[in-house]
């Protein structure tokens, strides 16, 4: 029953054009063992990085709705972050969001000044307009470190993934492999072929066959394990994502998970989990003679729709709500259009097409369907409806 020393898990949070994906791409493309053919193409929700001989995990959320809902509940999605700041334009709002998280969370944080390769790039500007917003950096009277990095010819990012190193060493993040798995769902997905499926973060223990796991009110059994290059594995270790498909029902990005043994223990306790999250519902009392927005909202992945219902969670006004009439994965659907039309409302896709069907009957109903794929847009067009 010891407890060892486990692989960091990291997050990469900053604002939205900053270098965030190049960065993590970087890392993807020049860190993962090699030999693998053509290495991994498709987007993967986390990936296992070697530097130094060491695995690192790295996260890639679209707008860490896992970090955000794990926050709620008490847990950390990562053990430690990287906040990335672009040398051509310092701190910007969605910087100091990243910051805020990164502190509720009470991880670590190392800072990634990104772009350096650009003409405009300005390192020292970037380090003082940190000092301004109390990002203190090592060398300027604090203890944060600090890496300068180009995604493009990689330059600094081998000392950054030393600092990661150091901060994991620090932290000591350990875990007991001889364990049951418990961790995180970082997000699900409706695949075509596999129904419900979802990638699971080991935080403790091991992920064996077979079994099944619970995650707030959805249960799956384990019938194979995925590893994050899409590979069929015996187990997933502590930091280990793992791809489980067959769930009873999409569980929610940021939702817990632990393992029993039969369906009947798993129904049990997906069934008190949806007990728990029916007493705490959150309803925002209409306002006296305030209008209302009503919403169909329509997404790639399960995690982007968490991020979506967050982000419109935080627009306000004296005299208009939203109302979301309904949210869910997949492409805007002839039913979508039904529930938008009945109550007078719009519809917002992200990352998803709309099928024939649907689009006849919206231009037919005159029902608006509004396409994003920038969650920032997005939350922009709502605040001006």
């Amino acid at each position: 029953m010891a407890r060892h020393a486990r692989p960091p898990i990291i997050a990469v949070m900053g604002h939205i054009d900053h270098g965030k994906s190049s960065l993590l791409d970087y890392i993807r493309k020049a860190n993962i063992v090699a030999g693998e053919a053509g290495g991994i193409t498709q987007h993967v929700a986390a990936y296992i990085a070697v530097h130094n001989e060491r695995p690192v995990t790295f996260l890639d959320t679209p707008g860490h709705e896992a970090f955000k809902s794990l926050r709620t509940r008490g847990a950390a999605a990562a053990d430690i972050a990287i906040l990335v700041v672009a040398a051509d334009e310092g701190v910007m709002p969605q910087t100091l969001d990243a910051l805020a998280a990164i502190q509720e969370a009470k991880i670590p944080f190392i800072v990634a000044i990104t772009k350096i390769d650009k003409n405009n790039a300005d390192v020292e500007k970037a380090k003082n307009s940190m000092l301004e917003h109390g990002i203190y950096l090592e060398g300027l009277g604090g203890d944060i470190a600090f890496s300068p990095v180009s995604s493009k010819t990689g330059e600094g990012v081998p000392e950054l993934l030393d600092l990661v190193l150091l901060a994991a060493d620090l932290a000591e993040i350990t875990a007991d492999p001889s364990q049951s798995a418990t961790g995180f769902v970082l997000e699900s997905t409706q695949d075509p072929k596999r129904g419900a499926s979802a990638t699971l973060i080991v935080k403790d223990g091991t992920l064996t066959i077979p079994g099944f796991v619970v995650a707030g009110d959805a249960y799956a059994p384990i019938r194979f394990i995925e590893d994050f290059r899409g590979k069929r594995v015996e187990t997933a270790g502590p930091s280990e994502p793992a791809r489980i498909a067959g769930f009873s029902k999409l569980p929610s990005a940021g939702s817990l998970f632990s393992i029993v043994k039969s369906k009947k223990e798993a129904e049990a306790l997906a069934e008190e989990n949806a007990q728990a999250a029916v007493i705490a519902p959150r309803q925002s009392a209409a306002l006296e003679g305030a209008i209302e927005l009503p919403l169909v909202i329509k997404a790639d992945v399960a995690g982007s729709v968490d991020a979506i219902l967050h982000e419109i969670a935080k627009i306000t006004h004296e005299r208009a709500s939203v109302r979301i009439l309904a949210s869910g994965v997949g492409s805007v659907s002839e039913s979508d259009v039904k529930t938008a039309h009945a109550s007078l409302g719009v519809i917002i896709a992200f990352n998803v097409s709309t099928d024939a069907i649907a689009r006849d009957l919206a231009e037919r109903d005159a029902v608006d369907i509004f396409s994003f794929s920038i969650i920032y847009e997005l939350s922009e067009k709502v605040t001006e409806l």
